[in-house]
């Protein structure tokens, strides 16, 4: 499979990070189309073989499933060097540039901006030579007109030619051989003679309903070729309503907004989650000393959610269990890295830059690393290993006054921790004195096939222990 590799130098940071098209084989990426041509000579041939390579859309991520056109850093007709940004794909996660391997001319451009490929879709065409290029724009026509062939009849139709066929006219004179056994039940019972009933059925076949009627009872049950009848009437409304599972009341003046990218690969997560047995233990964290310690590092650069992630770093040290995941359902999977993933929100979506190796790194390099994070996530330029390598998520909305709240726990993790501000707190000693101290409750939502309460308990009170006595985390 063709991979992408990164390039060893990126651009500045004003710049997308890019992505080359990789040519390990070139069925994925850039897929070589050979137009040979046969020349006779000396009672042999020699095949001059003129190459047409297919754009793909490249995987960004490993959730990556489409990707959507943003921009086309290059026109139909421009001429392409090794290397050289030619689209800029937006991901489920990020914005891209992406290089081309090779030299050659941009033909024509199969999916325009603005437009979304499922991954591994032609995009473009890149030819070899001049003399290609009415070849490839031809094969790019004949790519458009294929999606743009007619489409099957819609639902509706589709649903009302199934209500017509079902409510066809009742055949004259039905025979005894297309009734129903429960039809010539009745009609023995009420002495009918079937060769005298109409039937309503499907093919005319005569009903229960239909010998109750010759016989004058009127039954308990409404025929149901009145109600698909009704359905037909009313545009098979009656159908459509059955088959979306419910109906869905439309407010006048709302408006539909498409997911975006990202927000597709969010809710896709979510759902993804609930497949999981999750569990929520709560612990109140006395912040008194986190508070001054913060107040003497934030001039530095520390934010207090560097404070924190490097806190849940070392309290993850001693509690491995809470650090693995459960990726088969039937084995732990114990990570060597604790890699902390933050919930940032970003314009149109969520993202979560991990900082690596967090309860390795001093507080300041590590507070450092989360500004260069952020920024990268605002400016939707984070690479793929600095947003899907977390083994512990932390997500802060201390900051907006929340005083608590419970997460969604990410896939591929084994636990999510969920802080809230910190508040003063009347307080109550053994001896009955009280006190005012500043606490935020902090809640962790883990998957219980490999965490169990115990487990989180601990890590809870070596966590608070952490943060009541914090001048472990400058050093």
């Amino acid at each position: 499979m063709a991979s992408l590799t990164k390039l060893p130098n990126y651009p500045s940071s004003s710049q997308s990070p890019s992505l080359s098209f990789s040519s390990s084989l070139s069925s994925h990426i850039l897929k070589p189309h050979h137009r040979t041509i046969s020349i006779p000579r000396r009672n042999h041939t020699f095949r001059v073989s003129a190459k047409i390579r297919e754009i793909f859309m490249p995987a960004l991520s490993s959730t990556m499933t489409e990707g959507k056109i943003v921009s086309w850093s290059k026109s139909e007709g421009d001429i392409l060097k090794k290397g050289e940004s030619v689209v800029v794909v937006e991901s489920d996660k990020a914005d891209m540039d992406v290089e081309t391997f090779y030299d050659g001319i941009l033909a024509a451009i199969v999916v325009a901006e603005g437009e979304s490929a499922p991954v591994g879709a032609p995009i473009g065409l890149l030819a070899e030579t001049e003399d290609d290029i009415a070849e490839a724009k031809a094969r790019a026509a004949g790519k458009s007109a294929g999606k743009s062939t007619t489409a099957p009849e819609s639902p509706a139709q589709a649903e009302e030619t199934v209500v017509v066929a079902a409510v066809a006219a009742p055949t004259e004179g039905g025979r005894e051989g297309a009734a129903t056994p429960y039809a010539k039940k009745l009609a023995k019972q009420h002495k009918v003679e079937l060769s005298k009933v109409k039937g309503t059925g499907n093919y005319g076949r005569i009903t229960p309903e239909d010998v109750e009627k010759a016989a004058g009872i009127v039954s308990k049950k409404a025929p149901e070729v009145v109600v698909a009848a009704a359905a037909v009437k009313e545009g098979v409304s009656a159908v459509k309503t059955v088959a979306s599972g419910g109906s869905f009341v439309d407010v006048p003046g709302s408006s539909v907004v498409p997911f975006t990218t990202m927000q597709v690969a969010v809710a896709r997560n979510m759902v993804e989650s609930l497949s999981v047995p999750t569990f929520r233990v709560g612990y109140p964290v006395v912040t008194d000393a986190l508070d001054a310690l913060y107040q003497k590092v934030k001039k530095k650069g520390v934010t207090m959610t560097a404070l924190l992630a490097k806190a849940a770093a070392m309290a993850l040290v001693q509690h491995p269990v809470v650090n693995s995941t459960c990726k088969d359902g039937k084995s732990f999977t114990y990570n060597e890295k604790i890699n902390i993933a933050v919930a940032v929100s970003i314009d149109g979506g969520l993202i979560t830059p991990v900082l690596q190796d967090a309860d390795k790194l001093d507080l300041y390099l590590l507070s450092q690393k989360w500004k260069e994070l952020v920024e990268k996530a605002r400016a939707k330029q984070l690479q793929p290993h600095e947003y899907n390598s977390g083994t512990f998520t932390l997500s802060n909305l201390g900051m907006f006054g929340v005083d608590r709240f419970d997460a969604i726990l990410p896939p591929g993790q084994g636990a999510i921790m969920a802080v809230g501000a910190s508040k003063p707190t009347v307080d109550a000693d053994a001896d009955g004195f009280f006190s005012v101290k500043n606490k935020m409750l902090v809640n962790v939502t883990a998957d219980h096939r490999v965490i169990y309460g115990a487990d989180l308990a601990a890590f809870l009170q070596t966590f608070s222990k952490i943060i009541q006595n914090p001048d472990s985390l400058t050093m």
